[in-house]
């Protein structure tokens, strides 16, 4: 779904929940009824108020790694972290 995020609207997503077993009647309700888009909506707007406009976004010590990062990223930031850390 990330691969291909302009198949992300209603129909789409039934068609995936569908393709991935799940059940269709169960899901297709829940995401009609919008069940859930306000806690979504506030999350959303947790998100914003962090500076966080993408996903994935990963905070390492207060830092934020925003995307998908490769392994050599995460382990560059948190090595710098330990190393301040241990200077303290």
């Amino acid at each position: 779904m990330f691969a291909n995020q302009q198949t992300l609207q209603p129909d789409a997503l039934k068609t995936h929940a569908a393709a991935v077993g799940l059940d269709t009647t169960t899901f297709n309700a829940c995401l009609d009824s919008s069940k859930y888009g306000d806690r979504v909506q506030q999350h959303v707007g947790v998100g914003t108020l962090l500076g966080i406009n993408s996903t994935p976004a990963v905070f390492i010590n207060g830092r934020q790694v925003t995307g998908a990062q490769p392994y050599e990223v995460f382990a560059g930031i948190i090595d710098e972290e330990l190393e301040r850390a241990a200077r303290r």
